[in-house]
């Protein structure tokens, strides 16, 4: 395929022509971040690092998980970052609170576990105990301190704890603005997906020998898709995909899936990525008569039938929304693939001490249907054995930097090149990066945190 020549990037690509404004298709006006080559010190600077933690980190909203992770009064998991620790745990009036994991005696972690279920907290250290609510319920040994004490405060540290479209997020900054106000540029678009009703079906956690912006940057294109990820061309498209940029530093892109793409030679073989597809929308592969270049068109047909015939309402989702994948970036470290039956949650954390490394987490989310014809997709890459149902929650599958996680194919390719990247950058060769209009992503998450670095914000 000939190059474009007609390019405008003050429009960019739309996935689907002539949609209102209010579509979930709807392309957004384009938000122009500049083209400043920016200092690649942002990348391994511990100078930059502690601004980040002091000035962004402290003050934003944080995915700290899915509503389902603590679906019953008792029910708590924990959420590291950086150098803190909290717990999100439903209390007894059924309210989802956060509190910072450290006993206000001695600073001992009250919680150890990262998921439980408990009527109390009680300190492993010297037995203090606390309420669902953080309250302590009891000092050990009260008649040996002085009530002078005491009366500097004996309960747990709370935080803001709000939830929105399913998932739970955590702010260190008590005057920080509502969620729903963060949220507002992409809330309603999370909403649709209905992620209250998921359940995680796998969740992997794998340290990485990069920056956790490296992370970012890289899962916030597709430019490196033919280089990196050539198996990709067969079944999705990395060119034609639509970019859009949104206030607080939202953006996302829609990919779309279940087709060649346009600059892959071969658009009538229905390839074996593509049979999957087929495969996950409820079509027998071998009884397909179209194309590859018709398998989309097919997909959503299939999966709105399928919809109909299990009492799911699918009358909300557009056809694109049915077929293609529409990651949403939620500033500053969270990814959200969107699809009808599942999510997959990605969270870039940075690491405590060391701006050379980061841990990359992710969740995959799916939501069940009781009926055996109705699986996972395959795109998730679940291995054997996970409980789709949500009767279970899957442990955290933890690697080192030394380590090999089974992420599939294209995690893994991932995996090996984001530390060559951070190597790359503390190069004196390096002096910034040169962002294309396929990166506009990037540029705008980047502009963000520099407001925040900058004391804009």
């Amino acid at each position: 395929m000939n190059k474009p020549t007609n390019f405008d990037y003050r429009t960019g690509w739309s996935v689907t022509e002539n949609v209102p404004a209010g579509s979930a298709d709807a392309k957004a006006p384009y938000i122009d971040n500049g083209t400043a080559r920016l200092d690649p010190s942002r990348y391994y600077s511990r100078e930059f690092m502690e601004k980040e933690w002091e000035r962004m980190w402290t003050r934003v909203w944080l995915l700290a998980g899915p509503v389902s992770d603590a679906p019953e009064p008792g029910d708590y998991f924990t959420f590291d970052i950086g150098r803190e620790s909290f717990i999100i745990v439903r209390t007894n009036d059924n309210q989802l609170k956060a509190f910072y994991n450290t006993c206000p005696h001695r600073g001992n972690r009250v919680a150890l576990e990262q998921f439980g279920s408990v009527d109390q907290f009680v300190c492993t250290f010297h037995s203090w105990r606390f309420n669902l609510d953080g309250k302590c319920a009891l000092v050990t040994d009260p008649e040996m301190f002085r009530k002078e004490v005491l009366c500097h405060g004996t309960d747990l540290t709370e935080v803001r704890c709000e939830v929105a479209a399913g998932l739970v997020f955590i702010n260190m900054d008590p005057d920080a603005r509502p969620l729903a106000d963060y949220l507002k540029p992409i809330l309603g678009a999370l909403e649709v997906y209905e992620i209250d009703k998921m359940y995680a079906v796998r969740h992997v956690r794998s340290e990485w020998a990069a920056n956790w912006k490296v992370g970012v940057d890289a899962f916030y294109e597709l430019y490196h898709l033919p280089t990196v990820h050539p198996e990709t061309q067969g079944v999705m498209e990395y060119y034609y995909a639509q970019y859009d940029l949104y206030e607080n530093g939202m953006s996302r892109m829609i990919v779309p899936f279940g087709r060649p793409s346009s600059r892959f030679p071969d658009q009538k073989t229905v390839n074996e990525g593509i049979r999957s597809m087929l495969r996950s929308a409820g079509l027998d592969p071998d009884s397909y008569k179209g194309d590859a270049s018709e398998a989309r068109t097919a997909i959503q047909k299939a999966k709105r039938e399928r919809a109909k015939k299990l009492g799911l309402d699918y009358d909300r989702f557009t056809d694109a929304q049915l077929s293609d994948s529409f990651p949403y970036g939620v500033f500053p470290n969270v990814q959200l693939g969107c699809h009808p039956e599942g999510v997959f949650i990605m969270r870039f954390l940075p690491h405590p001490d060391d701006p050379n490394r980061f841990f990359y987490d992710t969740i995959t989310m799916f939501r069940p249907v009781d009926d055996p014809s109705y699986t996972a997709p395959e795109w998730m890459g679940l291995p054997e054995g996970p409980d789709p149902s949500g009767r279970i929650r899957p442990e955290v599958e933890v690697f080192g930097v030394d380590e090999r996680p089974d992420l599939g194919l294209v995690l893994n390719q991932d995996a090996d090149l984001l530390p060559e990247v951070q190597k790359g950058v503390r190069s004196r060769g390096f002096r910034g990066a040169l962002w294309s209009e396929q990166e506009v992503r990037i540029r705008h998450f980047h502009a963000e945190l520099d407001r925040y670095i900058n004391g804009e914000k």
